[in-house]
């Protein structure tokens, strides 16, 4: 099989995936069909004009009609009209009120997922090299706690003590309570990017504690059997120097798994936001989600096109995972004939 061929097939497998997954998304809202009508906050408008309203919508098209809409909407991906569909509450294109929310979760789980890898790799690759010592044990003793503790606990005990009790006893704010901005936001925009950078902070840090111990624990366990394989031991017996038996014997050869955790831990930090964006007033795409789907009448077109753009996610992550896994590992030849 050659590499083009190969990134072809997985390719076709992830498109077929993907149909599957918007198909369930599509069929699980025909189960429950939503009247637009009900989110009309005029009662005074009359019957004709509600037809026209859930004429608009395609409320009374047949399922192969709304169907094929919906797949037409979906796979677009909000680039060309209808844009993922119309808001029922907002009457606004769903991709409109969806980028700047989106734009606010990639920021925030971008910058968790970067000061995460930046901590919890090297100090994973420290305590394997410091096998048996404190050190080791202090990261294996944090690994373990933050595995299981959960996220929106830290983040709760984090707006007590910060926005909460250090206030009250020194006056002194150091993290804003919640949003995303200040109100009025800074005109200048500079300042306004700075004020954007402060509200995140404290969200952004509590996923860092979280999640940098157990990727530290992670590395150190894929570290530790790495620098006991046989070319880590020849490395030691040619005189190369400690240094570059870790980094560029050992710590090369757990980049494949590495890369994989990476790209798969991608949707579940995106599916994270949602408490995290609860807990703090983010106004993101996951609490938009939430705040779409709980409603008395839920906005079908946004929760449709969020749980979309969340399968799409997926599968993206999955293909690329396992492109690089291919290219990474020496031991899997990608393009080699068998």
């Amino acid at each position: 099989m050659t590499l083009r061929s190969y990134i072809a097939k997985r390719a076709a497998v992830s498109i077929l995936i993907l149909l599957v997954a918007a198909t369930l998304n599509f069929f699980i809202f025909v189960v429950y069909p939503a009247d637009p009508v009900r989110y009309l906050l005029d009662p005074n408008m009359k019957e004709e004009q509600k037809e026209l309203i859930r004429r608009e919508y395609g409320y009374y098209d047949d399922l192969l009609t709304k169907y094929l809409k919906y797949l037409r909407n979906m796979f677009s991906f909000g680039l060309i009209p209808p844009y993922f569909g119309i808001s029922f509450e907002t009457r606004n294109y769903v991709a409109q009120d969806m980028y700047w929310r989106m734009a606010l979760t990639v920021a925030l789980l971008g910058g968790a997922l970067i000061g995460d890898l930046l901590l919890g790799i090297p100090i994973g690759m420290f305590a394997a090299w410091k096998r048996g010592s404190k050190i080791d044990v202090t990261v294996m003793g944090l690994g373990l706690f933050t595995w299981g503790l959960p996220t929106f606990f830290v983040e709760l005990l984090a707006l007590l003590f910060f926005t909460g009790l250090l206030r009250q006893w020194t006056g002194i704010t150091i993290f804003p309570a919640g949003g995303w901005a200040s109100y009025p936001p800074p005109e200048n925009p500079i300042l306004r990017i700075a004020d954007i950078a402060w509200h995140m902070a404290l969200p952004m840090l509590c996923l860092i504690v979280v999640g940098f111990a157990g990727t530290a624990l992670y590395v150190r366990n894929l570290m530790i059997d790495a620098l006991t394989q046989d070319y880590v031991t020849t490395a030691r017996a040619k005189g190369v120097p400690e240094r570059q038996v870790l980094t560029k014997h050992a710590f090369k050869s757990i980049l494949p798994p590495i890369a994989t955790m990476i790209t798969l831990s991608i949707p579940g930090l995106v599916t994270g936001a949602i408490i995290t964006e609860t807990i703090f007033n983010l106004q993101g795409i996951g609490r938009w989600y939430m705040a779409s789907l709980s409603r008395g009448a839920p906005d079908y077109p946004v929760v449709q096109a969020v749980l979309f753009v969340f399968a799409t996610l997926v599968v993206i992550c999955n293909f690329i995972a396992d492109i690089l896994y291919g290219f990474l590992d020496p031991r899997i030849k990608v393009g080699a004939r068998r």
